[in-house]
């Protein structure tokens, strides 16, 4: 990718190199970052996503969790990743599919966790009917414990990125080990089951990242059937 700088003469800058839809995200989440840092209660209790029985459960929070982060970092390296694995797929498939994709994915990851806990919360209501006062704990937790981020859409991306392009070998960062990206999601969906079974790495949403690599497989398995996975959508 090339970079350019303002001049007074209208030169390009940086960001008029990323795509319509990436560049957008970007700039939503960096603003809703912003926001929850001026009153970080009300951002929280409204548009993160909760179990539907809690009290701070609104509709739309399915969809605003995408944009919430739980701070610098987790934002940092989901927009990240999205600049370098979705500009490639928006290149690809233009704006509007590329949306299409984001949404239905990172939706689709709210679906997994929220199902997950529906789970888990059958098991909790059994015990804390048999006077579990644990159960009682557990079911307050999951009720009042908030999800936030865009890490599920981001995991559809990579996974939409391995099903394009299964052989482009990546690099990570830390340890730096180069892999195909095929073998790359693998290693990273097998992590996640296995973290999210084992219960391990708490505090991070591991079924709902698997949610994100289901949904963007079954997309483009999709698209793939309808012969529509390379058609454009600007």
């Amino acid at each position: 990718m090339s970079y350019y700088s303002y001049d007074n003469r209208g030169g390009r800058g940086f960001m008029a190199n990323v795509p319509t839809a990436i560049k957008n995200i970007i700039i939503i989440n960096v603003l809703i970052m912003i926001m929850t840092s001026l009153n970080e209660n009300f951002m929280y209790e409204t548009f993160a996503l909760f179990y539907p029985t809690s009290p701070f459960f609104h509709w739309w929070q399915p969809v605003t969790h995408m944009f919430m982060h739980g701070g610098f970092w987790h934002l940092f390296f989901n927009m990240y990743t999205l600049y370098i694995f979705g500009s490639v797929l928006e290149r690809v498939w233009g704006t509007k599919k590329f949306l299409i994709f984001y949404f239905v994915t990172g939706i689709g990851a709210a679906l997994i966790h929220t199902g997950v806990e529906w789970i888990q919360m059958q098991s909790y209501m059994s015990q804390a009917a048999e006077g579990s006062g644990a159960a009682l704990s557990a079911i307050h937790a999951v009720k009042m414990t908030p999800t936030v981020g865009a890490s599920g859409a981001i995991y559809g991306v990579l996974m939409g990125y391995a099903m394009l392009y299964p052989d482009s070998v990546l690099t990570l960062i830390f340890p730096p080990i180069s892999m195909k990206a095929k073998w790359f999601v693998l290693i990273f969906a097998g992590i996640e089951l296995l973290t999210g079974v084992t219960g391990t790495g708490g505090g991070i949403a591991h079924f709902a990242h698997l949610g994100g690599l289901i949904f963007g497989f079954l997309l483009i398995w999709y698209w793939k059937k309808k012969r529509t996975l390379y058609s454009r959508m600007d």
